[in-house]
């Protein structure tokens, strides 16, 4: 006998878990299936910034591009809300410290760049603000000399990657939604009005039936999405990061560039994690295609590019080692901005994905749920439409 639900959502990390309890806190019947184990891949091995201000790669290519990128603010806005209101509204322990974020410039054209992304993000509405060399000196100490601006945005900070997905799931379970790992999407049709999801697990193959379905699984967006006959478009990328051993307490924000890619912040516990976008090689098929099953490769450039960039803006860390470095895998769209909404031509299919997904996941999450539930979300979704790419 087939099983039903109300939803079936596709994909156990922080979107998934988080999509999932929402649904089912609202009253709904949810399943929650994932491949492998919940918060396994981008959501568990992600730096957890929490960057509400434009990152390096929206802005790296002018700042038309960054006023493009800006159509997102809306997602960003409502993420810096529900992210500091999230431990309290799921009842888990979620460790989030939203204490300020800062963009930094070396040199004039890079400040230039600043100043004209920080007027975009404030028409949107973000508290950000350029600040002097001075300023910098008061807020930021640790930062070197040759930091001459910043854009500080107060409400940026940073989660626990390892915990978050999972107290989610926990909040998912609590509000009666059920989770199954290991379990394989290998097929979707829809008859009758209802999407009939065949999964494969180690208790053999079955099908599920909901009427509606949910894709949250990152990299693998563009696969299921094939599965039921629609083009929802990303581009994967294999990239690394690179923790300290712990140290006392030195950097009390989230530190981004605005002329190249590095991220840092410090944890709880002491460790410093540096990131930002540096390249792994992301392992291919014989035809080419993505192996997400595959491992990517670290590359030794990046981690020397990485470290190299690094401690020139925060000389510290020359002197503190770094114990481990890991690669992951996420996935973004051609033009940069979230995949969100319904699925073109799919009725009761919903995805969600694009950069920044650990940052924008509480969002991504709310207005799905919205969605789902036959509601208009707050949130204007038209430029995230999936639609937007049409057919191939």
């Amino acid at each position: 006998m087939t099983r039903s639900y109300d939803t079936i959502v596709i994909g156990g990390g922080l979107l998934g878990c988080a999509t999932a309890w929402m649904i089912a806190r609202d009253g709904g019947q949810v399943l929650l299936v994932e491949r492998d184990q919940i918060n396994q891949h981008a959501s568990g091995s992600n730096a957890g910034s929490l960057h509400f201000q434009l990152e390096y790669r929206m802005i790296e290519r002018g700042i038309e591009a960054a006023r493009t990128a800006a159509e997102a603010m809306p997602l960003h806005l409502d993420a810096a809300r529900l992210w500091s209101d999230l431990p309290g509204l799921c009842g888990q322990e979620i460790e989030v410290k939203q204490t300020g974020g800062l963009m930094i410039a070396e040199d004039a054209h890079q400040v230039e760049l600043l100043e004209k992304k920080t007027e975009i993000e404030r028409s949107w509405g973000l508290d950000n603000q350029m600040i002097d060399r001075a300023e910098i000196d008061r807020l930021a100490p640790y930062l070197s000399d040759r930091v001459a601006a910043a854009a500080y945005c107060p409400t940026e900070g940073k989660a626990d990657a390892r915990t978050a997905g999972p107290a989610l799931a926990r909040a998912a379970l609590q509000a009666g939604a059920e989770i199954e790992t290991r379990t394989e999407v290998t097929g979707l049709s829809r008859q009758a009005g209802r999407w009939h999801v065949a999964v494969t697990s180690a208790a053999g193959a079955t099908t599920v039936s909901a009427e509606s379905v949910v894709i949250a699984a990152g990299v693998w967006t563009t696969r299921i999405g094939q599965m039921m006959g629609a083009h929802l478009p990303t581009i994967p990328l294999a990239l690394m990061m690179t923790v300290t051993q712990r140290v006392p307490k030195l950097i009390p924000h989230l530190v981004q560039h605005a002329g190249g890619r590095l991220s840092l912040k410090q944890a709880l516990d002491g460790n410093i994690l540096i990131g930002g976008g540096w390249p792994a090689r992301l392992i291919r098929n014989q035809d080419g295609e993505p192996n997400f099953e595959a491992k990517p490769e670290l590359l030794a450039r990046s981690l020397s590019g990485n470290a190299e960039m690094a401690i020139r803006v925060l000389p510290d860390l020359a002197a503190i080692p770094a114990i481990r470095s890991w690669v992951g895998t996420t996935t973004v769209t051609p033009d940069q901005l979230p995949l969100v909404g319904p699925v073109p031509g799919q009725p009761g299919a919903f995805v969600a994905t694009g950069g920044s997904a650990f940052t924008l996941g509480p969002s991504f999450a709310q207005v799905l749920a919205a969605l789902i539930s036959g509601q208009q979300p707050d949130t204007d979704l038209k430029a995230f439409d999936p639609a937007r790419y049409g057919r191939k």
